[in-house]
């Protein structure tokens, strides 16, 4: 069942399930859902207060997923619209050609192309392609100073997630969003470090934000520009 409590301005909504359990467990998904699993017969009085005493924990992980989210506002892909890469804003320039490509000039991404319904794609597979190469580069050394931890990611592969950033997977594949391309190297870093912290420890533990302080002291500061940026 669907449900929710109002904490100060804010409500907070739950999806509650009953089991042959305990104790109450309360669990944020990195889609911002909120899911509860009481004891069978527990009140749902006794439920919502144990909720709004755990709510400013709560918010804190919603707002923790949050940096997450891709957020772009969606383009029209014409002449004069502004583009990021790599934290930084070009104009778009669409030059007809009968040779399609996509390449930086100064302050511009020029997209070559006899056919203006292709600049969406075309300027997709460069993002692709340069998200590839340079989340490559960056992660390497990353990966070299984890090892110290006896960890290491069993690949690294790109995946367009509506919701993430990025991801680890139980077997310790590292998920990245090819969106992050359009943010300073500082922020892929952050997400970077963020899923290698996941390697070494898979739950959001008070262990795992040592290491993460440990590992990145200004992750707080690059997590903010990430929201900030692609908002």
């Amino acid at each position: 069942m669907t449900d929710y409590i109002v904490f100060g301005s804010k409500r907070i909504d739950f999806e509650l399930t009953f089991a042959n359990r305990k104790s109450l467990g309360i669990t944020v998904t990195p889609d911002l859902d909120v899911l509860v699993k009481a004891p069978d017969g527990t009140p749902i009085v006794d439920i919502k207060e144990r909720l709004r005493k755990r709510a400013p924990w709560i918010i804190r992980q919603q707002s923790f997923f949050l940096s997450f989210h891709p957020k772009n506002p969606p383009r029209k892909f014409v002449s004069g619209e502004t583009h990021l890469f790599l934290g930084r804003p070009y104009r778009l320039k669409i030059i007809a050609s009968d040779t399609e490509a996509v390449k930086i000039s100064g302050k511009f991404i020029e997209v070559f192309t006899a056919d203006k319904s292709r600049t969406e794609t075309l300027i997709s597979e460069w993002y692709l392609d340069n998200a590839r190469k340079k989340f490559h580069s960056i992660a390497q050394p990353l990966i070299k100073r984890f090892k110290k931890y006896e960890v290491e990611p069993s690949s690294i592969i790109l995946r367009n997630m509506p919701t993430r950033w990025g991801s680890c997977t139980p077997r310790g594949k590292i998920i990245l969003n090819p969106e992050l391309i359009k943010a300073p190297k500082g922020c892929i870093e952050y997400v970077i470090v963020h899923e290698l912290c996941h390697l070494v420890h898979h739950n959001h533990t008070q262990k795992f934000v040592d290491l993460q302080n440990r590992e990145f002291r200004d992750w707080e500061k690059w997590k903010g520009r990430l929201e900030r940026l692609l908002a």
